[in-house]
């Protein structure tokens, strides 16, 4: 019994770490100039198929030229999609000018 909950804590042990953070990221322009970072959320429910709302880059970036947006799962995130089983699943938006 105990070596089979041994080997049961060592495979959810391995599973976790081997999971990583989704990051995408997109450069515009020459790319951040100033170092400004400005940072939204997207929720969205049902494993991300179904947004509840969503950042406004358009608005967040506004007249800047060079910039690069990063769109994430924070840990955070993760934690909370775990918590709720994927049925809210927050992605995290960086915008750097």
């Amino acid at each position: 019994m105990k070596k089979c909950l041994l080997n049961l804590s060592l495979t959810l042990v391995l599973a976790f770490a081997m999971t990583s953070c989704y990051t995408f990221t997109a450069t515009v322009g020459n790319g951040p100039q100033t170092g400004t970072k400005i940072v939204a959320h997207n929720h969205y429910v049902i494993n991300g198929l179904a947004p509840i709302s969503t950042a406004n880059t358009k608005e967040l970036v506004g007249d800047a030229k060079d910039y690069s947006i990063t769109i994430s799962h924070s840990f955070v995130d993760g934690f909370l999609a775990w918590l709720t089983g994927s049925i809210y699943t927050p992605t995290t938006v960086t915008i750097t000018k």
